[in-house]
């Protein structure tokens, strides 16, 4: 992408905008200092979630960083096991508390695993956690296009954003098209192939 930089937007459906580059914290065992590092380097997106066990590791770099909070993009995640209707209220509530925020700025559904009852009554709970003001942004993750029209059918708010692995070697054009078509925004996990860059034609291309 031409220009972009550490410091590039996107705006979403709901009016916030998200930092292109965020920095995840998935098996993260130093997950304070490694954020407060993050930070110094000019990162404000971080990406945690549930069952990574380290909410609270980035609440805590987030206090003590300086950085105001409105000026941060934290994003969670809560996984298929803990789907539901009141457990997902609950879990949103835990996250908060972990975080000690009075807002999360993305909250996504990690997978779609639960079933299509229980993915639509987690997405119905995160729906009225927003309307509730303890969630900016609602988004959905390894989401594909079975799973969007479920929520379309449904007739509740399309997510604003789908949170997939993406990179050369695994490109996802249907559910990314479906995802331009209606204002989802994609976000790539893997983004560099978890370090694999021996690729012949990554090499190549590298080599120029």
């Amino acid at each position: 992408m031409s220009g972009l930089t550490i410091a590039s937007t996107v705006k979403l459906s709901s009016g916030y905008l998200m930092p292109l580059l965020g920095f995840g914290v998935y098996q993260n065992y130093t997950t304070r200092d490694s954020v407060l590092e993050a930070f110094r380097a000019g990162y404000r997106h971080v990406d945690s979630a549930q069952v990574y066990r380290n909410e609270a590791h980035v609440g805590e770099a987030v206090r003590d960083c300086g950085l105001p909070r409105e000026d941060l993009f934290i994003t969670t995640k809560c996984v298929s096991k803990t789907h539901g209707y009141e457990s997902t209220l609950k879990g949103v509530d835990q996250s908060l508390a972990k975080f000690m925020f009075g807002y999360i700025d993305l909250f996504l559904i990690h997978d779609p695993y639960s079933g299509t009852e229980r993915r639509l009554a987690t997405y119905k709970a995160l729906q009225e956690a927003k309307t509730a003001g303890k969630i900016r942004t609602v988004g959905v993750s390894n989401y594909g296009v079975k799973h969007l029209e479920e929520i379309r059918t449904a007739g509740f708010p399309m997510p604003s954003v789908n949170q997939i692995e993406l990179h050369p070697l695994c490109q996802q054009r249907p559910i990314v098209s479906y995802c331009r078509e209606h204002n989802i925004v994609v976000q790539a996990y893997c983004p560099l192939i978890r370090g694999k860059m021996d690729h012949p034609t990554i090499t190549e291309i590298a080599s120029k």
